[in-house]
């Protein structure tokens, strides 16, 4: 799998794309990562445990999935810039 390199801070969506992405983050996501994302069938998604990883490999983890688990490709859904502003999002938390 190949590193696409985002540039945190270059892309934000409309207010409405947020509020979408959000919901998906809160539920799709949640659907494995635990509704709260401490984890669950796939990792916690909490800013304590992305915080050390580069935003270039969760995007990359968000578009592409992960070989061999569970996670399945984002990419047909979500753009490259939308991932990265969800990795950002990730590691400043997500509002309850």
């Amino acid at each position: 799998m190949g590193t696409l390199a985002y540039s945190e801070g270059h892309y934000s969506p409309d207010s409405e794309r947020q509020t979408e992405l959000i919901h998906l983050i809160k539920h799709d996501c949640g659907s494995c990562h635990g509704m709260r994302l401490l984890g669950g069938l796939g990792p916690a998604l909490t800013p304590e445990a992305l915080n050390a990883k580069p935003n270039e490999y969760i995007v990359t983890t968000i578009l592409e999935g992960r070989a061999g688990t569970p996670m399945p490709p984002w990419k047909l859904f979500i753009s490259y810039d939308e991932a990265g502003w969800m990795a950002t999002k990730l590691k400043k938390g997500v509002a309850e």
